[in-house]
């Protein structure tokens, strides 16, 4: 019997999807941290892409937050501190801690969650987050200021969508962990 090559392409895909579904992050120490998908909350008052990309990884000491827009200038700095709002109207606040990179496009801040607060995250999904961009504004550049991340996958809904409208953070943090 001859099995067809696309047909066994595509069976690897799809039982691999699992196995590939958590993404591995590495810090400076080469270590290799369990992370969560990236989420592309909804950002409508950054008028370059509207998205801002979120990722939390479980570390040794709590964990990290992954903070990431595009941008046209590299000089900027996604900077101070970010506050991450929970659906049980608590908050989080997050202290720069000047850990930055930039990966094309991107501008790319990381900041760091206790063991408590990672015990938190695990049980409460992150409604948004509230973060600045700092630089030099040059004519033709992207915006710098104050944002906010809103945990949502569209920036329309209709009445009669079903579908879910925000990511399950907790659930996709809680992942990691087991």
């Amino acid at each position: 019997m001859q099995i067809n090559p696309k047909l066994l392409l595509l069976l690897f895909f799809v039982l691999s999807k699992p196995a590939f579904s958590q993404e591995l992050s590495a810090n400076k120490a080469s270590k290799q941290y369990s992370t969560t998908q990236i989420w592309d909350f909804i950002c409508a008052n950054y008028a370059l892409t509207g998205v801002a990309k979120v990722q939390v990884a479980k570390t040794d000491k709590g964990g990290t937050l992954k903070l990431a827009i595009e941008t046209n200038d590299p000089t900027f700095i996604i900077s101070g501190t970010v506050y991450v709002y929970l659906a049980d109207n608590s908050i989080i606040t997050c202290s720069d801690k000047g850990i930055r990179e930039i990966s094309g496009n991107q501008i790319i801040s990381y900041y760091a969650f206790s063991t408590l607060e990672m015990n938190k995250l695990k049980k409460t999904n992150i409604q948004s987050l509230r973060f600045n961009i700092n630089g030099n504004s040059k004519k033709f550049s992207s915006q710098i200021g104050n944002f906010t991340a809103l945990n949502k996958k569209n920036y329309f809904e209709t009445a009669n969508d079903t579908s879910k409208k925000s990511f399950d953070t907790s659930e996709e943090i809680a992942a990691i962990y087991k």
